[in-house]
Parts: C-alpha cells; structure tokens; sequence
C-alpha cells in the first residue's frame, strides 16, 4: 500500500531552463516522506521528535522535467525494506492529471533510526518496526 502526497509547483522551483530545479525535487520527496511517515507512525505532532531519524543516502532518477503548472504532481511513498537500525523507502514523482500515468522521477532513500538527544544510532522499536511493516510494498 502505497501512501500519495499533492506537491504543486512553486515559481521559485523553476530554472533558467524554465522546467524543476534538479535539487528541488529532493525537496518534494522530502515533504511527501515527512507526511507519510507521520501517517504511518499516527503522530499528530512532530514526527522526528517521537522518532528521530536521519537519512543516510537518497537516490534520484530523473526521468523526464516538471514544469511550472496547476494541478499538482502526485509523490507515491512506501516502505520498501525494514532492517535492524534502517528502513528504505521508495518514492516516485507521477502525474495523474491526464489519462496516463506518467512518472517523472524515482527515488530511494534510506533513513536510519537514532537517538533523539544522543544521535547515536539505535534499533528500531517494535512499534515503530510493525507500522512499517505494514506498509512494505515490493515492487
């Protein structure tokens, strides 16, 4: 099961080459992987302060620009692995707005679990662990 965050794009996204700034598409992973992982955990307030976490790697395949338009990209999220101390989750930017799908960008990030006041890496909860687990979709 997926999760499906809105992003619109911002004047301010858009380069010189009148499409999405590369680096901004980090920033639309990013806000789609807070609100999933506060959905997932049921947080109501900040996230990161009942579970820390720190993202180690991200990776990003660009597949074809975003440009400047109404309505919004759609980011899918889920949980594609659960380790010890780490998860990974995928992303993919798509739009829907059409009759297609069309996937602009995929992503991988993996995130490791650490102390809040330590930052010292530390296992994962058993809550924590069987909320993501019920999110893990292979692909």
């Amino acid at each position: 099961m997926s999760f499906t965050y809105q992003v619109l794009v911002r004047w301010s996204d858009i380069d010189s080459y009148d499409h999405v700034n590369n680096v901004r598409y980090f920033d639309y992973l990013q806000e789609a992987r807070i609100a999933f992982l506060a959905q997932v955990m049921g947080t109501t307030g900040d996230y990161f302060a009942q579970y820390p976490v720190v993202l180690v790697s991200q990776t990003v395949d660009y597949l074809r620009p975003i440009h400047l338009r109404h309505p919004p990209y759609d980011v899918d999220v889920w949980v594609a692995a659960v380790g010890t101390t780490s998860y990974t989750l995928g992303s993919r930017i798509v739009d829907r707005s059409g009759e297609s799908e069309d996937v602009y960008a995929k992503a991988e990030s993996v995130l490791v679990v650490v102390d809040g006041e330590t930052q010292a890496k530390r296992q994962l909860g058993d809550a924590e662990r069987a909320a993501l687990l019920q999110h893990v979709v292979t692909t």
